[in-house]
Parts: C-alpha cells; sequence; structure tokens
C-alpha cells in the first residue's frame, strides 16, 4: 500500500507540472498567434482608414447629418425634460429613420452611376 501512496502522490506532482507547462505553452502559442493577426491586420485596417477618408464616404456622413437636422427641425427638437422629453426621444428616433433613408437613397443612386458607366464602358469596347 505505501507504494501506491507514492505513485499517486508522484503522479499528482506531474500532472501539476504538465498542467502548468500546458499553460505556459498555450499562452506562448497565443501570444504568437495574435503577433500574427496584428501583423496580418495592418492592411486591413489601412483598407478601412483610406475607406473611411474616401470622398464618398465623407458625402454619405453629410447626407445623414443634412437629413437628421431637416428631420429634427420638422418635429421641433427640444431638449426640455417632462413630457417634451418622450416628443424629444421619437423626434431622435425618426431623425435616424431619415438620415438612414438619405444614405440609402444616396447609396442606390451612386451604384446605379457605376452600373450605367460600366454598360457604357462595355458597349464602347465592343464598338
Amino acid at each position: 500500500m505505501a507504494k501506491k501512496a507514492t505513485t499517486k502522490s508522484r503522479s499528482a506532482g506531474t500532472t501539476k507540472a504538465a498542467k502548468s507547462r500546458a499553460l505556459v505553452e498555450r499562452r506562448a502559442a497565443d501570444r504568437r498567434a495574435g503577433e500574427r493577426r496584428r501583423t496580418g491586420d495592418t492592411g486591413t485596417s489601412d483598407a478601412f482608414i483610406k475607406l473611411l477618408q474616401s470622398p464618398l464616404v465623407a458625402e454619405l456622413v453629410a447626407v445623414a447629418a443634412t437629413a437628421a437636422l431637416a428631420s429634427l427641425a420638422e418635429h421641433g427638437f427640444t431638449s426640455s425634460g417632462g413630457s417634451r422629453g418622450k416628443r424629444a426621444g421619437k423626434a431622435v428616433k425618426e431623425a435616424g429613420k431619415a438620415a438612414a433613408a438619405a444614405v440609402g437613397r444616396r447609396l442606390g443612386n451612386e451604384i446605379d452611376e457605376i452600373k450605367k458607366a460600366a454598360k457604357a464602358s462595355k458597349g464602347g469596347a465592343k464598338a
């Protein structure tokens, strides 16, 4: 029986050591994977920044802001509380809807123009 006790204690010790080694190895692997992700994301983040700086995005933001302000002005947006607070919340919600609709219309127009230009260039290339 004494042998079993020593065997258990040894196996328990090796299990703890194995667990701690496994955690260290896993963390090192996670760190390396994170480094790979960060270096791979530079292209994605650069592309996203360029997209945000594009004239189309700036125009879409301006269209959305204009539509939201027009909607707020139409609903009589005020910052006072009370019963007007509910109306103000509704006005903000309507402003968001108006902004989304304006951006949708503008994007639709842009896509239509791109399609027309693509058809014209295909027709010009064939002729």
